[in-house]
């Protein structure tokens, strides 16, 4: 689990409730219907135009996923195991491979390839085909997650629009100005509150997952193309350090 984007956002919103704490007014009293309504529902709409139900479920699902659930592995650490699994192949051949335990499905799709005797060529093939095909997903709950933090002020306006319609409507009754009032600020504050606070860090979180999870696979790829033709795990490991920062490269050769 990413803790900080765990922590990013209930912080978020502890703040915001704090300071209407420390403001002196009632959190309950920020919590109303309609200009939520309003923003989430209108928003999502809005989003469904652009998109299909099916591609808006899944993007909203795999990008709560990827942001929360994601594990990062270090470059380094990576490379050291795609060393070890060099050497197996090297001393014990391709079918040994097949009792090598891999966390990352990916990483074990592509070995359990390998012990099956793919080539070189299909092995690249297919391992860049699921590459791309998986870094589209990514990318489309990026974007779904960005137009949903775009449009949620936008619907916020719309709120506040309405919210101040009915309280020009019932300038006779002073008891309904204030809660005109309310709602016209609430719903510019949920819009506000909803793409700053959730939609659009998560946006962000997603493209820099999607880059990552992108380099990575690129280095998981050549890595076993190489370890398919045979090559030496000293020599993968030291094509493979191009991948490091500089000061990294030169600490992980020197440990090696």
């Amino acid at each position: 689990m990413d803790i900080a984007t765990v922590i990013g956002i209930i912080g978020g919103f502890v703040v915001l409730i704090v300071a209407i704490v420390l403001e002196g007014s009632n959190p309950l009293s920020f919590m109303q219907l309609l200009p939520a309504v309003v923003v989430v529902g209108g928003a999502s709409m809005a989003i469904l135009v652009r998109y299909t139900m099916g591609s808006f479920v899944s993007a909203i699902g795999l990008g709560l996923k990827s942001s929360i659930f994601y594990k990062h592995v270090p470059t380094t650490r990576l490379i050291d195991q795609i060393a070890e699994i060099a050497e197996t192949m090297r001393r014990q051949g391709p079918i040994a491979l097949e009792q090598v335990e891999i966390e990352d499905k990916f990483f074990q799709r592509g070995v359990r390839m390998i012990a099956d005797g793919f080539s070189a060529e299909a092995l690249r093939a297919s391992l860049e085909r699921e590459r791309d095909l998986d870094h589209e997903r990514v990318e489309e709950s990026h974007k779904i997650f960005k137009a949903l933090g775009d449009t949620a002020p936008g619907m916020g306006m719309v709120g506040t629009l309405i919210g101040l319609v009915s309280m020009f409507g019932h300038m006779d009754d002073p008891k309904k100005i204030g809660p005109g009032m309310a709602i016209a600020l609430l719903a510019t504050f949920y819009g506000a509150a909803i793409s700053n606070v959730f939609a659009l860090p998560i946006s962000d979180k997603l493209a820099n997952r999607a880059a990552e999870e992108g380099t990575h696979r690129t280095l998981i790829i050549e890595a076993l193309v190489m370890i398919r033709e045979g090559r030496n795990p000293a020599t993968i490991r030291d094509e493979l350090a191009s991948y490091l920062p500089l000061h990294s490269r030169e600490k992980m050769l020197e440990a090696a």
